[in-house]
């Protein structure tokens, strides 16, 4: 029996936290204690925001910590055909449509539907898609991809839904309910989801599943609050014939104010810790292990 496979897959977008850490230290210490494989991958899809120097300082934060891993990195901007040939199966099957509307129109879209009442909202607490650029006429949608307009490739949820039946999921974890075991998915909680915009040809949805299955991971080991995420994920491996791994979702590191830590708020880094003189003993004893 090969032995499983585990993965850490951080964005270049910033410096990692102790959040990071946690995450890579855990999928270290399973893999070592399962005999397995440990990968790195770098989630670098979004160019405006990812960068040379936060993905070295990844490699250097990691190495400090003590965390070995296999090579070559896959990086995720390397590989884009790969995604570029999902999407075209996933067309082929009737399952994608572009939508034309910026973010500002949808904006406008859900508050005039909220103005009616409630307007449903994502495990994430993002409205749903508004639109209804699924019911363009085929004349109306060639002119405005003929004219350049920009937009974003949604999959058609309830056509994805009705193709494969129902879904779940093993957790090795627990859920923000404490959900484990056999955890039944609902991917219909997140609408009509983009997996690809005219200028990036895959979102976080569609090439997290392409690189597990490329790459043989066998143990998605991630932050609970990716955890009904996975019911996308599940979606996806279900309609691409891919295989499913198992999954086991962690929990967050928190500041004082109970919020998790994150790049966009500026959590502390890992390099400055290590400035400020800490050890690689020490961010384990933060993070809980």
């Amino acid at each position: 029996m090969p032995p499983p496979v585990f993965r850490f897959a951080p964005s270049p977008n910033g410096y990692l936290h102790l959040g990071h850490a946690y995450s890579a230290l855990l999928n270290f210490d399973l893999a070592r204690r399962a005999g397995g494989r440990l990968l790195l991958r770098i989630e670098d899809i979004d160019a405006s925001r990812c960068r040379p120097e936060f993905e070295t300082a990844i490699y250097q934060d990691l190495a400090w910590l003590g965390i070995a891993w296999e090579h070559p990195v896959r990086r995720q901007s390397e590989h884009f055909c790969a995604y570029r040939d999902a999407i075209e199966t996933l067309t082929a099957q009737g399952l994608i449509y572009p939508s034309f509307e910026s973010r500002a129109d949808i904006a406008r879209l859900v508050a005039q539907r909220e103005a009616d009442g409630a307007w449903p909202r994502d495990p994430d607490g993002a409205p749903l898609y508004p639109g209804a650029a699924k019911s363009l006429a085929p004349v109306a949608r060639a002119a405005l991809l003929e004219s350049g307009t920009p937009y974003a490739l949604r999959l058609d949820m309830e056509a994805a839904i009705a193709r494969v039946g129902d879904l779940a999921w093993s957790e090795r974890g627990a859920g923000p309910a404490g959900e484990s075991g056999a955890v039944t998915g609902w991917p219909q909680a997140w609408g009509d989801v983009i997996l690809a915009r005219k200028e990036i040809p895959t979102s976080y949805h569609l090439s997290v599943v392409i690189d597990d299955a490329l790459q043989g991971v066998t143990e998605v080991v991630r932050g609970e609050d990716l955890f009904w995420s996975t019911s996308v994920h599940r979606l996806l491996q279900a309609l691409l014939g891919l295989p499913q791994p198992v999954y086991r979702h962690h929990r967050l590191m928190r500041d004082g104010a109970g919020q998790k830590l994150s790049k966009s708020t500026e959590a502390t880094g890992l390099r400055d810790l290590r400035a400020e003189g800490a050890t690689p003993a020490d961010i384990r004893r933060l993070v809980g292990l």
